[in-house]
């Protein structure tokens, strides 16, 4: 019987401490507030009294927590027991955090991999489900049999922070999709159901989803220019977009800032531009300083 040790039983690390119980696993767990891993116990989980009894009873470590300092602090009293241990953090955060937790866990004999997970709780275990990696490919490799009774996997690189990069740039789009989706049926709402609103959104984000990949290819080769409405062309769909917002009594902060940005390309003359794109290392502007993003045109 295969073992793993789950650190964390949140609403995440239950699922997962879950999923290996139903696939047969000896499971132990732990949690800061014990009681939390009552139902877990009720399915064969054996509660670990401590993180280091957590940690000495199997070599695969789980761990999933709120956040990144609270790994450290877990941690931080177990350093001592992480010889020879593969240590898998599922705990979201930055490529940074990623990276200071590897050189910590690896600092004292163990491997490190970061996972980022692109599911909720109640799809882990399900096809639907993925969780990214980073970090030791050894240790990656090594235990990717277990990692698959949870999710998809896919490894990205041996830099302990790609997972996290590539999660929150994941979670980046998903979340101005839904920016975008409650703004555009809160417009409808006075003329019709947002459930009926779907049958023409979802086709229509569908067809714009697919328009990415052309985009995608623009920012690779760095050519921005117009194959079809025009930033200034853009620029006045957008305001009536926030004239049509006030009239319906509807907020239109999330798409005021890309308004700014337009207005700033086309006083600069790009208007023949199709989009904008932001640099990872935004330059400095004398005129705004070295905080303000600085946009760079071709």
């Amino acid at each position: 019987m295969s073992s793993v040790s789950v650190l964390g039983l949140g609403a995440t690390g239950t699922a997962l401490a879950a999923r290996f119980l139903e696939e047969e696993y000896e499971v132990a767990v732990w949690n800061r507030s014990p009681e939390k891993a009552g139902p877990l116990l009720d399915k064969g989980a054996n509660l670990a009294q401590t993180v280091v009894d957590g940690i000495k009873t199997s070599d695969l470590i789980i761990i999933c927590l709120l956040d990144n300092a609270a790994v450290q602090t877990t941690l931080a009293g177990a350093l001592d027991q992480l010889q020879g241990k593969t240590f898998v953090n599922l705990t979201n955060g930055t490529p940074d955090q990623a990276r200071k937790l590897s050189d910590l866990v690896v600092g004292h004999g163990a491997r490190y991999v970061h996972g980022g997970i692109m599911a909720t709780p109640s799809m882990i275990g399900s096809p639907c489900a993925l969780i990214l990696y980073s970090g030791s490919q050894q240790a990656y490799k090594a235990d990717e049999p277990d990692l698959l009774v949870l999710a998809k996997c896919i490894f990205l690189s041996e830099d302990a922070g790609a997972a996290s990069l590539h999660d929150l740039a994941l979670l980046s789009g998903m979340y101005g999709l839904f920016s975008g989706f409650l703004h555009a049926t809160a417009l409808v709402r006075s003329s019709t159901s947002a459930v009926k609103f779907t049958d023409l959104l979802v086709p229509w984000l569908g067809a714009m989803t697919e328009y990415t990949k052309a985009m995608a290819k623009q920012i690779d080769e760095g050519k921005y220019a117009s194959e079809g409405s025009n930033i200034a062309m853009q620029l006045v769909a957008i305001q009536n977009i926030i004239d049509a917002s006030a009239a319906q009594q509807v907020s239109a902060d999330f798409i005021r800032p890309m308004k700014q940005l337009m207005e700033k390309a086309v006083t600069a003359g790009h208007s023949g531009l199709v989009r904008l794109y932001l640099p990872s290392k935004p330059k400095h502007d004398p005129k705004y300083g070295s905080n303000h993003i600085w946009i760079e045109w071709d």
